[in-house]
């Protein structure tokens, strides 16, 4: 049974917090590396636990998987790469061991952290809220794929021929351990799933991995349920390219990118 998808393992210091990859990381991919979503959600956690007792707060987040990312244990380590009382950037980065037995980055998220002020009275919204309906029988391509699809809930809802695709995810486990986990950790937890819920291509017929994943927030996200509103756009050279709008149960909060390589399997 997956009851989180890291557990905390004794030692680190200076070099960074170092974790266990548990099954519920596994990609829907291959077996032996690591879905997008859950380093994205540690490293978001840890440039969360850099900014505490700071004004700022997130408003972007960029991860660039730099290589393979094994289910295996993993070190996280942050910093302030630009410091600022208004605008900051914190760079988080994820390093596992090389078959050398060094260690080699495989992934890390680049935030861009921004000082609160008071814009209720200005606040808007690109797009209205999404209402869940009833979900379709099949929640997404790789029905009963272990690992890491088990440990959220997916509901596909309908929609016509052409338009985006709708689904609301939510995360099953919490990231580490028995720890609480933050609602922007939560939505980290399921975005990087933007390209399988608005996948163009047959996953039977065509490999189309996500090379990295943009996330802007306008607004901070809340709760345990976000709706992923995803398009996958195909070149005719192997690249492609997902967007997505996100919503929580309160509305609109952000958009997400992600670059593709598509290759026929």
């Amino acid at each position: 049974m997956i009851d989180c998808l890291y557990r905390r393992l004794p030692g680190g210091g200076p070099a960074g917090e170092r974790f266990e990859s548990t099954d519920g990381t596994r990609s829907n991919w291959a077996a032996d590396i690591q879905h997008g979503s859950p380093p994205l959600a540690l490293m978001t956690r840890a440039i969360e636990d850099l900014a505490a007792g700071t004004p700022l707060r997130i408003g972007r987040l960029s991860l660039d998987i730099l290589g393979a990312i094994p289910v295996a244990p993993v070190t996280v380590r942050s910093r302030v790469s630009r410091p600022g009382t208004r605008i900051s950037m914190m760079v988080a980065e994820m390093t596992a061991a090389a078959p050398d037995g060094s260690e080699r980055a495989v992934a890390r998220v680049t935030a861009w952290l921004l000082a609160t002020s008071d814009t209720r009275e200005v606040a808007t919204d690109r797009y209205p809220p999404l209402v869940e309906g009833a979900a379709i029988p099949v929640p997404h391509s790789w029905e009963g794929a272990q690992g890491y699809l088990e440990t959220v809930r997916w509901r596909r809802q309908p929609s016509a021929d052409g338009d985006a695709a709708v689904a609301w995810l939510s995360p099953l486990v919490p990231l580490v351990d028995d720890e609480e986990t933050t609602a922007v950790q939560r939505l980290a937890m399921v975005v990087d799933s933007a390209n399988g819920a608005g996948a163009a291509l047959d996953p039977e017929r065509f490999m189309f991995m996500n090379t990295d994943t943009t996330v802007h927030l306008h607004r901070l996200p809340t709760g345990s349920d976000f709706a992923l509103r995803a398009r996958g756009s195909i070149g005719p050279d192997g690249v492609g390219v997902t967007t997505a709008e996100i919503f929580d149960r309160q509305g609109f909060v952000g958009t997400s990118a992600q670059t593709l390589l598509v290759q026929r399997r």
